[in-house]
């Protein structure tokens, strides 16, 4: 079965733990880093999973599972239904879209995110995040039987995008990095050789305020995660730790006109253009507000792969 290892704190210590429906299974060394459990703690959590637990998770704060400094690398516009609502065909997509995140991004996924005063179209994006097993220094070919040399675990991540950054000043980086836009976790899931294979049939689900906004499944990925590991490594390298976020379903708050509608604005001048782009989005209720509680999950259907569930409140 997976395994569910979460970081937390207690006391003002960090500490790493084995998660079950019990609680925690504390493990007795200590990792000062994502990188280290990888490459030092396997004995250790398996150890673990022997042990009673006895750490309540009500007890604690259960913190980021992946630290900083970090790599985060994303995928953009990754789901079928995604691309179709942005305007592109997932069939004529010759390409991979990647971009990076800050790692001052990276926050615990059970908290707040501020928005910053000058973002008025905070958006969601519920991903899979995978966190990287070992170095990569030059190009590789993974194919889904090597994925898991290269794939230590999984986790829930959320690519909270200031939108009126990131299109306007044509800023992916900026507008997706402030501090406190990638909650992940609750815990980091080390999948079993054998169920390499749910990672094309797992289960997304965010809600805001209750009411469900994104729903849809890994296997409407357009670049899987082997496909997409070979082509990162052609011009990136990655360390044990490192993470990259597999693109978002359907559902976010940003949308983009009509196609024919987009090649009549595009006459108008730049900042006219972004002007009415962006007084356009302002009408969408959907855009997040202080107050507003994101609630994200990912699980296989069977419910062998549980990734916990993200709890975010957007304060202003």
């Amino acid at each position: 079965m997976a395994t569910n290892i979460a970081r937390y704190e207690t006391e003002g210590t960090a500490y790493w733990g084995v998660v079950s429906a019990s609680g925690i299974s504390p493990l007795d060394g200590v990792y000062p880093t994502t990188a280290a459990l990888i490459e030092q703690g396997e004995a250790d959590w398996r150890a673990a999973l022997g042990k009673a637990a006895s750490v309540p998770i009500d007890s604690v704060k259960i913190l980021s599972p992946v630290t900083a400094p970090c790599r985060v690398y994303c995928q953009g516009a990754n789901y079928r239904q995604h691309m179709i609502e942005s305007g592109m065909d997932p069939d004529a997509k010759l390409f991979n879209m990647f971009f990076t995140k800050s790692d001052a991004s990276i926050s615990p996924a059970i908290g707040a995110v501020h928005r910053p005063k000058h973002v008025m179209l905070l958006d969601y994006e519920i991903e899979l995040a995978l966190v990287f097993r070992r170095p990569i220094s030059s190009p590789v070919t993974v194919t889904q039987d090597t994925l898991r040399d290269y794939v230590f675990a999984v986790a829930i991540a959320n690519d909270l995008s200031a939108r009126d950054v990131q299109l306007p000043q044509m800023q992916f980086f900026k507008g997706k990095s402030y501090r406190g836009f990638c909650p992940i976790g609750p815990w980091l899931t080390v999948l079993e050789p054998e169920e390499f294979v749910y990672l094309d049939q797992l289960e997304l689900q965010l809600s805001v305020n209750g009411s469900t906004r994104q729903r849809d499944t890994t296997k409407n990925l357009v670049f899987k995660p082997a496909e997409t590991i070979s082509e990162l490594s052609t011009f990136a390298s990655v360390v044990p730790g490192d993470v990259l976020l597999t693109g978002t379903p359907s559902g976010c708050a940003l949308r983009v006109p009509p196609a024919p509608i987009r090649r009549l604005l595009q006459l108008l001048p730049e900042r006219q253009f972004w002007n009415l782009f962006v007084k356009a989005q302002r009408r969408r209720p959907q855009y997040l507000q202080p107050g507003d509680l994101i609630n994200a999950q990912i699980y296989s259907a069977d419910g062998r792969i549980d990734l916990g569930e993200q709890e975010t409140r957007v304060m202003g």
